[in-house]
């Protein structure tokens, strides 16, 4: 379960998106007008997954752009810099109940790939989250719908040694026993696009995680994970 906080962060995540994501070469949307309040991305859904550990929030945001392409945007927040990463760093933020958190591109975070090959392997879903209200649990109405096509037990690889690479509106990330293909412009590329992305023969096996959310009913392919 993923405990929220009813709390403010300065800049705000979309906020920091919107400086973030169209340097990015993935980005597919019209030119920013200098001044224009009204043309920035418009935050359309969310999932979180689970770090076991309890440390690191990891958090997956789809935007739409001024025109209505929609992208996915997967985040990791933490309490300290992650070594290494820093051409991955999103932005820093200041969390009214956390203090500073430095918010990164989930897809060169260990812990963010480790989270999404275990639901798409093992068949999960996205993590309840809640808030705590005078003592007591209340959990929070999700406004999307994610589950991966695996099957329950299955052994998960270790995720480490990430390597990342951006393939025309697809990013790739490479570990030492696995490798991750995420969507990064939503309806364009379905699973088997996606498994050819990451080098797909019949010799790996192929897992998919599908979402739905709001004024979306349809499952989109949102990764595919494969295995040796």
């Amino acid at each position: 379960m993923a405990h929220l906080h009813r709390a403010g962060m300065s800049p705000s995540k979309i906020d920091l998106l919107d400086a973030w994501v169209p340097t990015q070469p993935w980005f597919e949307g019209p030119p920013r007008s200098e001044g224009a309040d009204d043309e920035g991305l418009r935050s359309v859904a969310a999932f979180r997954f689970d770090d076991p550990a309890g440390e690191v929030g990891v958090e997956t945001i789809i935007v739409a752009t001024a025109d209505g392409v929609q992208l996915q945007v997967p985040l990791t927040y933490r309490d300290a810099p992650l070594p290494g990463a820093d051409a991955h760093l999103v932005g820093t933020t200041e969390h009214s109940v956390l203090g500073t958190r430095w918010v990164y591109d989930g897809t060169a975070d260990p812990v963010w790939a480790a989270a999404l090959a275990t639901a798409v392997l093992t068949g999960g879903t996205q993590a309840e989250a809640w808030f705590e209200v005078d003592g007591e649990r209340q959990v929070r109405e999700p406004n999307s719908t994610v589950v991966g096509s695996g099957s329950p037990g299955t052994p998960v690889p270790d995720v480490d040694r990430l390597t990342v690479d951006q393939v025309e509106g697809r990013t790739v990330v490479t570990g030492a026993a696995v490798r991750i293909v995420v969507a990064r412009v939503l309806g364009r590329h379905d699973a088997g696009a996606l498994a050819s992305t990451g080098g797909h023969t019949g010799d790996h096996g192929v897992e998919v995680l599908t979402g739905t959310w709001t004024g979306h009913d349809q499952p989109e392919t949102l990764a595919v994970v494969l295995t040796a």
